[in-house]
């Protein structure tokens, strides 16, 4: 029977790629080696990486902008102490976005390099909405945002305009709509969400950032070094690296960002109008923040909450408990999520429905 996988991550990939990769395991690019074995410095595995590389600019649309793409280990975690080690200049400033659990991790590693300045934080609502009509320091070496708070269920809809360098965690929502990604000096995303399995995180940089706040940075934690190796400063997570591309193949091949987009609006006005239609259902975020990626929802009578779940798993469901800081249920739809398997989840919060 089909699980419909609503795991926030590692989470659901298309099932092209899984057949694709499945094959390459056993016999990459018949080669007679499997991807699991082969070495990164092989002609096989260097195409891939130059291929993932172009192909990611290519659908942000920064190819032939002076960006460089990346894609390297120790997820956004380790990029929260990147940014700051490239970018914070030795008594600079730092000024930081605080609409959730991961901007609040990035914020602390960053207040180990210096002077780390919160413009806005929406913690006294347990980040049910995302700060607006705040001010980002003119004399900050760089802003940093987090556009989709998967915890809870937040998307930032508009970024704002500012003269310093903009760093983006996209690791929610990276793919999943059109913006103006030029917009932004540093982009960084985990892969498990939208782009591949755990293991490797993507990074897009605009190059003339970079080597101007003095510090002496280490060789693993440079990102201009990385650049100049190609993502291949040490033995990158092979696999990881070439379900993303195949699964940035996919993106193209469906009709690129904004053919993604579409469907992910779809599924989300889907989910999003049985949540405010059903007496028994309420949105866990604020209306203007919903995020399209993380859909967050509590019961209006704890009390129902057996039954639901009962209903839910018989239906072949998965990965649909919320996170411990807000509770109830949390649909992940990211791009490889079908609008059948929304629809699966709608039905079922019918269901509940005729039954109480």
């Amino acid at each position: 029977m089909k699980k419909h996988n609503y795991s926030a991550g590692p989470s659901i990939l298309p099932q092209e790629v899984f057949e694709k990769a499945s094959k390459a395991i056993l016999n990459f690019n018949d080669s007679g080696l499997s991807i699991l074995e082969i070495s990164h410095r092989s002609k096989d595995f260097v195409a891939v990486m130059e291929e993932a590389r172009s192909l990611a600019l290519e659908l942000l649309g920064l190819q032939g902008k002076g960006y460089q793409a990346l894609f390297l280990q120790g997820g956004a975690s380790t990029a929260f102490l990147m940014a700051p080690y490239n970018l914070l200049k030795e008594n600079g400033k730092a000024a930081y976005l605080d609409s959730g659990t991961w901007a609040t991790a990035a914020i602390k590693e960053a207040k180990l390099f210096g002077e780390t300045v919160v413009v806005a934080s929406s913690k006294e609502d347990n980040y049910t909405y995302v700060p607006k009509g705040y001010e980002i320091p003119a004399d900050a070496d760089y802003f940093h945002c987090t556009s989709n708070n998967t915890i809870f269920g937040t998307q930032m809809k508009e970024f704002p305009t500012t003269n310093v360098p903009v760093v983006c965690d996209m690791s929610s929502d990276i793919f999943s709509r059109e913006l103006d990604f030029s917009k932004f000096d540093i982009i960084y995303a985990g892969a498990q969400k939208n782009m591949g399995p755990a293991g490797t995180t993507l990074v897009v940089i605009k190059e003339e950032i970079l080597g101007k706040n003095g510090r002496t940075i280490p060789s693993m934690l440079d990102y201009a070094k990385h650049i100049k190796a190609e993502s291949m400063y040490n033995t990158p997570p092979v696999f990881s690296v070439y379900v993303s591309l195949l699964t940035l193949q996919w993106i193209k091949e469906k009709g690129g960002i904004a053919a993604v987009e579409k469907l992910n609006n779809a599924k989300a006005e889907l989910l999003y109008a049985e949540i405010d239609r059903n007496p028994l259902f309420k949105g866990a975020a604020k209306v203007e923040d919903r995020s399209n990626m993380n859909v967050t929802f509590l019961l209006t009578n704890p009390d129902h909450t057996a039954t639901f779940d009962a209903l839910w798993k018989e239906a072949n469901i998965s990965g649909l408990p919320g996170h411990r800081s807000v509770g109830g249920y949390r649909a992940s739809i990211y791009n490889a999520m079908p609008i059948e398997s929304v629809q699966v989840l709608v039905d079922v919060m019918k269901a509940l429905e005729s039954k109480v």
